[in-house]
């Protein structure tokens, strides 16, 4: 049993963390969610009784915490999670603030485990850790030596304020939160931009798989969209091998692997959606096929709820591993 705290526990993904932990009855002898000023004192059920948000100080990061997992930005994070991991709790944290350090674990635990160097532990980007979960399978069997990602991704991953400009476009309303209407639109522009005409989303996604993949000098390229969809993002996987199997050979291997669900029937126009993805926790495979232009490449078509596998989920599966490897130690 351990004593658990939720950092940004009334936005989007501290919400599903918080509903993880009852759902996949996550062992804690106590739980305490944490808000900013605005959002404390809200009221969240939880195992048949009602928690109270509290405030987050940093007096109160000396709780005798065990575990706490972060998703109240990278800010938050900057300023908070030493503070916890100064007082031996082991911070599992959602933002990016963290992500890039060489000395920080970052993670999705069918890939790799954390090494636990620090005591924090980043949590990847939504849609790297939908994509290192098939690309791990590939390269375990096939060595990857190139990827090339185009992504479609839903307005949930700007959290709240990104549906209600979703929201605001059918109304006929201009957007508050994106520089043009998503509303029947499409933008090539996730983040900021950098002076390479990369974004920063895109860079995650670049910086991100070379290090859980463990492979610094991976060929990685990016495009990332946001897309007119609430919940769920998807991306087109285009990767090279190191040697030649046929389509087939790499349907069986998704087929016969535990982290991934293939739907991969054109025929019968069976491909994985991001609709069918929402709610669900699984990360699904599909539309496998040679790219006839280069070598040894492939298309891979990739969805996941981005909520739950792309940020809560994951978090709280690193959070079950470590449980279970301090129960085998």
């Amino acid at each position: 049993m351990a004593k658990i705290a939720v950092v940004g526990a009334t936005g989007l993904v501290g919400r599903k963390m918080t509903e993880l932990l009852e759902t996949r009855q996550v062992p804690a002898d106590d739980l305490v969610l944490f808000s900013s000023k605005r959002s404390a004192g809200t009221e969240v059920p939880f195992r048949g009784r009602t928690l109270i948000v509290e405030e987050l100080t940093e007096e109160k990061t000396d709780g005798g915490f065990d575990y706490v997992l972060m998703s109240a930005g990278g800010g938050t994070s900057r300023t908070y999670s030493p503070l916890f991991e100064r007082h031996g709790a082991i911070v599992i944290d959602n933002s990016s603030a963290f992500r890039m350090d060489p000395d920080i674990d970052l993670v999705v635990p069918e890939v790799n485990e954390p090494a636990l160097t620090r005591r924090i532990i980043a949590n990847p980007n939504c849609s790297t850790i939908q994509s290192v979960v098939p690309l791990k399978i590939l390269d375990d069997a096939f060595g990857v030596t190139r990827v090339a990602y185009t992504t479609y991704q839903a307005v949930s991953g700007s959290g709240v304020k990104g549906i209600e400009d979703l929201k605001r476009g059918e109304r006929g309303e201009a957007p508050v939160n994106y520089p043009h209407p998503i509303y029947n639109n499409t933008l090539p522009h996730i983040d900021v931009f950098g002076e390479d005409g990369y974004t920063k989303e895109e860079q995650k996604m670049i910086g991100e798989t070379r290090k859980i993949l463990g492979k610094p000098e991976l060929d990685v390229t990016a495009t990332c969209v946001r897309v007119p969809v609430e919940n769920s993002h998807a991306v087109a996987m285009n990767v090279t091998l190191s040697s030649s199997p046929a389509p087939a050979e790499l349907q069986t291997l998704f087929r016969d692997s535990e982290h991934v669900v293939l739907q991969d029937d054109p025929e019968h126009n069976v491909y994985p959606t991001q609709l069918s993805a929402s709610g669900r926790g699984e990360v699904f495979v599909g539309r496998i096929r040679e790219d006839k232009s280069l070598p040894n490449s492939y298309h891979v078509w990739v969805t996941s709820d981005n909520l739950l596998k792309g940020a809560a989920l994951n978090a709280v599966q690193i959070l079950e591993h470590l449980l279970q490897r301090k129960e085998g130690s």
